[in-house]
Parts: structure tokens; C-alpha cells; sequence
């Protein structure tokens, strides 16, 4: 049976990708570098942690990880308050319905807790989340399966019988080394993410039902 539903939140929960991209960009151009966007790519569903220690390697920054860490986070949340909108077509109508059915929701983000737990309050959906999982926590992040079995554990349920909403390759990835199911939600905000590992892939949350959810589940 369907025990749980687990979220990422950037790019299914909020289209929030477009300002992510925004933040960083300025930050590097103050920080003196450049970077291409299709390397800017594969960081979508890494953590912060992962993508500083590579960056700073990379271009030799001066600045302390805390500092980088720091200034991205204050970037981003200065741009989120400028957004009125930024909920996904779709999330609240499924979150209502997972709730209603008593089937437990966690949320599973590559993002800082501080971020997270802004959106969460922005939107005022933190009541649906049984369980809210940052990946700077994790000991390996995406595309290693550690932070959707951590919410798995925090929740109660078995691996097999969740199904993760992800954006992203490395998101859809993670899910897939858990021994999850995926359902790849293609957001044209992403980046072109390869989805092509998940189990089922939509273009729309509201192609999501609860029947389609267990569906999943029973597909061996």
C-alpha cells in the first residue's frame, strides 16, 4: 500500500528555480566569476554545501564556506519576499487530498533549513508535512539516497512503499537508490533536467491522483 509522499521543494512545491538562478548569478558576478548555465545544472538538486566546496576549488575564493553559505541564503530569501506567487500549479489541491486520505507528506529539500523553513512560512503549508528534511543534514547529498530515507524513517514507512515528486536528475536519482518510487515532474524552469529514471514522468502536479500514486506502488 501507499504509506507516504515525499517532496522535494524546489522546482515541485515552488517555481522557485528562476530566482534561485537569479540569486546566484549576482553573487558570483560579485564574487568575480563567471559559470554557464549548463554547469549551473547540475548543481539543481545538490546542496549548497556541495555546490560552495566545489565552487570555491574551482575559482580559489578567499571567502570562508559559512560566508558563502551566508550570503547565498540572504540572496535568495531577499528575492523570494518579492514574490507574491511561487506555489506549483497543482501542489495545494494534492497536498489537500494526501491529507484528507491520511497518507503522511514529507518534505525532503536540498535547501538550508533557514530557506526552507521561510517558503514553509511564506506559503503557510508547514501544517502538511509530517516531516521537513534539509540535505545539509545528510552525510551524502542528492543523488545519494540518504536524505529520502531519512524522511522515510522519520515518518514510519517503508522505502518501497513511498513515492517521491522530484524535479531534478539528481533528485530522481537519490529516489531511485532509496529503492523508491519517482514520479519526475518536468518543470520547464529547471534546467532540462534528465527524468528519464523516474517511474512515471508528468508535466502537470495535476496529473497526480491518489489512484495513480498506488498505482506505483503495485507496479513491480
Amino acid at each position: 500500500m501507499l504509506e507516504a509522499v515525499i517532496f522535494d521543494m524546489d522546482g515541485v512545491i515552488v517555481d522557485s528555480e528562476p530566482w534561485h538562478l537569479e540569486a546566484n548569478f549576482e553573487l558570483y558576478e560579485e564574487l568575480g566569476f563567471t559559470l554557464s548555465r549548463e554547469d549551473y545544472a547540475t548543481f539543481i538538486g545538490k546542496t549548497n554545501s556541495e555546490m560552495w566546496v566545489f565552487l570555491k576549488s574551482k575559482f580559489a575564493l578567499p571567502q570562508s564556506l559559512p560566508e558563502l553559505f551566508q550570503r547565498q541564503v540572504q540572496k535568495k530569501i531577499q528575492l523570494l519576499q518579492k514574490h507574491e506567487d511561487g506555489l506549483i500549479k497543482g501542489v495545494l489541491p494534492l497536498l489537500n487530498t494526501l491529507r484528507e486520505k491520511g497518507i503522511p507528506i514529507g518534505l525532503a529539500s536540498s535547501s538550508p533549513l533557514e530557506y526552507i523553513e521561510t517558503i514553509l512560512k511564506k506559503y503557510q503549508i508547514a501544517e502538511y508535512f509530517q516531516a521537513v528534511v534539509t540535505g545539509e543534514d545528510m552525510a551524502k547529498g542528492k543523488p545519494a539516497p540518504d536524505i529520502f530515507l531519512h524522511t522515510a524513517g522519520l515518518l514510519g514507512v517503508k522505502p518501497e512503499n513511498c513515492v517521491v515528486i522530484e524535479d531534478s536528475e539528481n533528485g530522481v536519482k537519490a529516489a531511485k537508490a532509496g529503492a523508491m518510487k519517482c514520479i519526475g515532474f518536468k518543470n520547464i524552469n529547471s534546467g532540462g533536467q534528465d527524468l528519464s529514471l523516474a517511474d512515471r514522468i508528468v508535466d502537470s502536479l495535476e496529473d497526480i491522483s491518489i489512484d495513480g500514486l498506488q498505482a506505483l506502488i503495485n507496479r513491480k
